[in-house]
């Protein structure tokens, strides 16, 4: 018994270190894709859509991983309970990979003009800046189960919510010229990068539960 239950928390234990993994997957895609969009790289931008596929893939992997050990352990309560958790995880990740991917393709999209006005290119700058962080402390969180820095990314989503407020105010200022297509582009990139710290923060709210098994406040 003592061997199987080994056994077991081996399996867990590598599933939890391929969501590590995946985040530094996710983390990199974002970073490429912010600087596609700030300085017009083509090519960084089709890399980042091309390793969209990948990410994909692997997060596929993990599912099937959980499913077969669901299968062939048939777990209960807590063991259960955190299978399940990282199947939910591994869904969020998959999804901040794909708003990497879209901002990369708004990049390619507008290829060789810059998506971005200059007057912006800061504010967009540092969206990017927060939504590696968040995703690099989420990484953490999954590792170590760490409850207070689970917290913490709830104060970082809150700092990419005041940048995308600050990105819309620009945006319906009635000095605003630079046309609707690019205040149409910028909305959604707006949104692309709220929406990835918003799943950032889904999974660390995830691993609070599991820890705790009460809802983080």
């Amino acid at each position: 018994m003592a061997l199987i239950r080994s056994v077991f928390q081996d399996e867990l234990d590598s599933v939890s270190q391929s969501l590590v993994d995946l985040t530094e997957m996710v983390a990199t895609s974002m970073t490429k894709a912010t600087t596609a969009i700030l300085s017009c790289d083509l090519k960084l931008a089709e890399d980042v859509i091309s390793t969209d596929e990948k990410i994909d893939d692997y997060q596929h992997d993990i599912d099937s991983r959980i499913i077969d050990i669901i299968a062939r352990q048939q777990p209960v309560a807590s063991d259960l309970r955190a299978l399940v958790t990282a199947l939910r995880m591994g869904s969020d990740l998959e999804r901040m990979g794909d708003l990497a991917h879209h901002v990369a393709k708004l990049a390619r999209l507008r290829h060789p003009e810059c998506a971005i006005p200059l007057e912006l290119i800061q504010t967009v700058t540092d969206m990017g800046r927060v939504a590696v962080a968040i995703t690099t402390k989420t990484g953490v969180v999954i590792s170590t189960r760490n409850i207070d820095l689970a917290v913490e990314t709830e104060r970082d989503d809150d700092e990419m919510d005041d940048l995308h407020r600050q990105l819309i105010g620009y945006l319906i200022e009635p000095k605003w010229k630079y046309g609707i297509e690019t205040a149409i582009d910028l909305t959604l990139l707006g949104r692309y990068y709220e929406r990835y710290a918003d799943h950032a923060v889904s999974i660390s709210r995830r691993v609070y539960f599991l820890v705790t098994g009460k809802f983080a406040s």
